[in-house]
């Protein structure tokens, strides 16, 4: 008997895989994946199902179809309905006119049937707009929506199939044209003769406390003007300074977080880094972070050794530190640029600004200004009186005051123009920081914006740009998993593994970096360690895992809550281990491409430990209080101490007051006793969980 694979049939369809298999089970089948195999007459028959919107509604509805797919399918069976009565319809009135020219011989031919006028609309048109270029009212336009089942307003933004078949039923074929694809293509490489030199961009990152405010607000005060208020209040997130005849542009951002949020998204904002170290300190966990996200971003670094003024600082034991993390100083023979600063006295900021000149000159930064102005968005606000504003940085072209905008999903036309100082400007370049008022909503640190001919296609690329987010939100983010790389290994191709390594101690981490780098020689692999560090997974290691595409490995630590919630949402992968050679045999089953199944842990609930009672014969009982989920008797548990798994184990017994039970949930409190463990503190987390083999 002929049959098809489930994933042809979704093609088809013209619908997700998931939803032809949700179907395909909810009829008794047995469907075990993507591949697998359906009689074509159950093909048809299914055919048949959603091609009556009747039966869509009562047979399936969105519980087995995903909501856009529901959509998608009962609007098509509605449109086939439509045109199959108007066809019988067609038909009757054909025979009608035949009987009578048979008996008459004198009825004209039916003359031919209309055909659809061709309409090209762009991408992101609204409900109205559309209505006004098909010469019918709003209300007929929404009316007929309505019918079709989709209930919107007249100013929002209607998706392709809704034009569509909206275009059918006023009879246009209506092609759709993206704007923004217009834009991209007029935005091709700059000709070599048009470049001129640009201002280096740099940020400023490092540990807490180490004195990257200091440096910033030292840089600012000797080289920048009083600030002109120009009636709105002055918070920008970027500022020039002039060193000489030269000006640096220096990015004000909160940290690295913020550096590789921006890079998440896309966006490209830095040329030079300066990570700031305490002399008296010496490179600390953030400091470490800080290096690696600028390396992830391919970015030159700069090392600014500051406090040298205090009795306590050590230039040379900060040197050895860098040194032993591969950035031996210049003096040493090495390569990497330091230079000794103390912001609090204004020792050295001068060598700081020639030496990232100098940088900048080696890299040859160039810019083109003779073209419409394209950049970035680095913060934006609500302002009294003002509305939206936000601070730009122009990586090319020219701004003039009255252009119209796109700035990530929203648009404006340019009413006020502020440059770093607070002083109105008419127009701002390459690698300048300024402020624009105009937009119609707050654009998000990292989008790009750019000037377009009107604000009317100013509005039509945000518009569009606003529906792709909205679709995109509907289908999860992913990023390279293990399973990936051992699929693309399987079937023979090349792969860059990027790992971020978090553990509980550094012998662990030094015994896992040498592991990895022993895997990567045998099996000539490309692995590469992006970032490593002591502690609990927080969302910072989650954040750059999502800009770098890389996997995190946790070996006897755990992810915080808020970096848990967050690598779902980015579609992060993240392999926690306790044992060293499951780690070992993983990652090198993954680089040959015979990963084995693995053991899902699926958590069940988490409890904190607020009081120990010890009873004797029986050991330590744990107070807790169950904070999510509940906690089932012979449960899996992990002890959680300082964010870092201290013990893996299994529930011995679980009790309610005096009373044995089989479950505690959420909100109550109960006593706990783990098998053959006692070390069991207040304040300890308690994680539980199952064990579940996941399918590959």
């Amino acid at each position: 008997m002929e049959s098809i694979k489930v994933f042809e049939l979704a093609k088809k369809l013209n619908i997700s895989t998931k939803s032809v298999v949700n179907i395909l089970r909810d009829e008794g089948l047995t469907i075990e994946n993507q591949n697998s195999e359906v009689d074509l007459e159950v093909s048809k028959r299914i055919e048949e199902i959603l091609s009556n919107p009747d039966l869509i509604e009562t047979k399936f509805s969105s519980r087995v179809l995903g909501l856009e797919d529901y959509e998608k399918i009962k609007r098509s069976a509605e449109l086939k309905a439509k045109q199959k009565k108007v066809s019988k319809t067609q038909d009757k009135k054909d025979t009608e006119d035949k009987d009578i020219s048979i008996k008459t011989q004198e009825r004209p031919s039916r003359p031919e049937e209309k055909k659809l006028m061709e309409l090209t609309v762009p991408a992101g048109i609204t409900v109205k707009e559309l209505a006004e270029k098909i010469g019918k009212p709003v209300s007929q336009v929404i009316k007929t929506l309505i019918t079709l089942g989709e209930m919107i307003t007249m100013n929002e933004v209607l998706s392709e199939l809704s034009i569509s078949v909206l275009g059918e039923e006023f009879g246009y074929k209506i092609d759709v044209v993206s704007s923004e694809q217009e834009i991209v293509v007029a935005q091709v490489d700059d000709n070599e003769s048009m470049l001129e030199k640009k201002p280096p961009v740099v940020t400023i990152m490092g540990h807490v406390d180490h004195g990257k405010t200091s440096l910033l607000d030292a840089i600012r005060k000797t080289n920048i003007i009083e600030k002109e208020a120009g009636g709105i209040t002055q918070h920008i997130g970027a500022y020039q300074v002039m060193v000489g005849e030269k000006k640096i542009t220096f990015i004000d951002t909160p940290g690295h977080e913020a550096f590789t949020q921006m890079r998440a998204r896309g966006a490209k904002v830095t040329d030079i880094a300066v990570i700031v170290i305490a002399a008296n300190e010496g490179v600390m966990p953030q400091t470490i972070e800080a290096i690696n996200h600028a390396k992830a971003a391919g970015v030159q670094i700069i090392f600014a050794i500051n406090k040298i003024d205090l009795p306590d600082a050590d230039i040379d034991r900060v040197k050895r530190m860098l040194g032993d993390l591969g950035y031996t100083p210049e003096e040493w023979g090495g390569q990497a640029i330091m230079v000794e600063i103390s912001a609090k006295k204004g020792t050295n900021l001068d060598e700081l600004l020639e030496m990232i000149l100098l940088v900048a000159e080696i890299q040859d930064l160039k810019s083109n200004t003779h073209v419409s102005a394209s950049g970035v968005v680095i913060e934006s606000r609500l302002e009294k009186g003002a509305g939206p504003i936000a601070t730009v940085l122009i990586r090319k072209g020219t701004l003039n005051l009255a252009d119209s905008v796109v700035a990530g999903t929203t648009s404006g036309k340019l009413r006020l123009m502020l440059s770093d100082t607070g002083k109105r400007i008419k127009s701002a370049t390459s690698a300048q920081p300024v402020e624009l008022v105009g937009l119609n909503a707050l654009p998000n640190a990292g989008d790009d914006f750019f000037v377009v001919k009107s604000e009317k296609e100013a509005r039509q690329i945000a518009n569009e740009r606003s529906l792709k987010v909205r679709q995109a939100a509907m289908s999860q983010v992913r990023h390279l998993t293990l399973d990936d790389i051992a699929t693309m290994a399987k079937e023979g191709q090349k792969v860059e593994m990027r790992v971020e390594l978090k553990a509980d101690v550094n012998g662990s981490i030094e015994a896992i970096t040498e592991s990895l780098m022993k895997i990567a020689e045998a099996e000539n692999a490309d692995i590469k360690i992006i970032h490593y560090g002591v502690g609990s997974i927080s969302e910072s290691d989650v954040m750059l895992a999502s800009a770098s595409d890389a996997v995190i490995i946790g070996f006897n630590v755990r992810p915080n809550p808020s970096a848990k919630k967050m690598a779902l949402l980015e579609g992060v992968d993240i392999r926690i281990y306790t044992v060293i050679y499951d780690l070992y045999e993983d990652i090198k089953a993954a680089i040959k491409g015979m990963l084995k199944p693995e053991f899902e842990m699926v958590d069940v609930g988490t409890a904190e430990v607020r009081q120990t009672y010890k009873v004797s014969k029986l050991g330590i009982v744990a107070g807790c209080y169950v904070s999510e989920g509940e906690v089932r008797r012979n449960l899996n548990v992990r002890v959680i101490r300082n964010g870092k798994i201290i013990h893996d184990g299994k529930i011995s017994s679980l009790h309610r007051f005096k009373d044995d039970v089989k479950s505690v949930s959420q909100g109550f409190e109960c006593g706990i006793m783990i098998e053959n463990y006692q070390d069991i503190n207040v304040g300890d987390i308690m994680e539980f969980y199952t064990l579940q083999e996941k399918k590959r």
